[in-house]
């Protein structure tokens, strides 16, 4: 817990009421962190495909830093990229895709970006055996700067940990230069980097055998 004269944060684990407040977050650090509110016409799609699936599929993975007034941050991910991708064929984007239809070839606007995203489905190319599980992680202005980022993705690895999920990925911007240099610091290891994005692993069973042995 963190405290200052005005407030208080706690990470605690997400519930369904906070599902409004991280699609709210998702869209307002969708711009490399900035605001990107403006760009899209439905304010809920980028939440459709990054924060839906995950709270409705793995609430057990969902995370949020908050105070007694609003929610400021979250982690949300998968233990296994391919088995998550698979239920949200079944369960999740059979329903969005009744509701959006595909956007014309020519319709270059943000909301079709992420419509087309809707139809592609969860991109499991990074996903590997030593690295199954992956993450997305948002936060505002007000929860930067506390280290309440590397707690939110200390707890979800704590998490995968105790199932003995052995790794977990995530996808970054290129462009999104204060998320790189987060995980930088976090020490997460860079196994690709293109014009568009960036992958990060981190192997999780090493440090639980590193840490028991600290304890013996």
């Amino acid at each position: 817990m963190w405290h200052d004269e005005l407030v208080t944060y706690e990470l605690r684990r997400a519930t369904g009421s906070d599902t409004a407040a991280l699609y709210q977050i998702c869209l307002r650090t969708a711009a490399d962190g900035a605001d990107a509110s403006s760009q899209y016409a439905d304010p809920d799609l980028l939440g459709h495909f990054y924060v839906g699936p995950y709270v409705e599929l793995e609430p057990e993975l969902a995370f949020v830093v908050a105070d007694e007034a609003q929610v400021v941050g979250y982690v949300i991910g998968a233990a296994d990229t391919r088995q998550f991708a698979a239920a949200c064929e079944q369960r999740w984007f059979p329903r969005l895709r009744r509701h959006y239809p595909r956007p014309a070839a020519d319709d270059t606007s943000a909301d079709a970006q992420v419509v087309r995203l809707l139809y592609r489905g969860i991109d499991i190319s990074s996903a590997t055996p030593a690295h199954p599980a992956h993450l997305h992680i948002d936060l505002e202005p007000a929860g930067q700067g506390q280290g309440w980022g590397r707690r939110l993705i200390e707890r979800f690895e704590d998490e995968l940990r105790e199932r003995g999920v052995p790794g977990l990925h995530l996808t970054v911007s290129a462009t999104n230069s204060a998320a790189i240099a987060f995980y930088e610091r976090l020490d997460l290891e860079r196994q690709q980097c293109t014009a568009d994005s960036v992958v990060y692993t981190r192997s999780l069973l090493e440090g639980r055998s590193e840490r028991r042995a600290a304890n013996m």
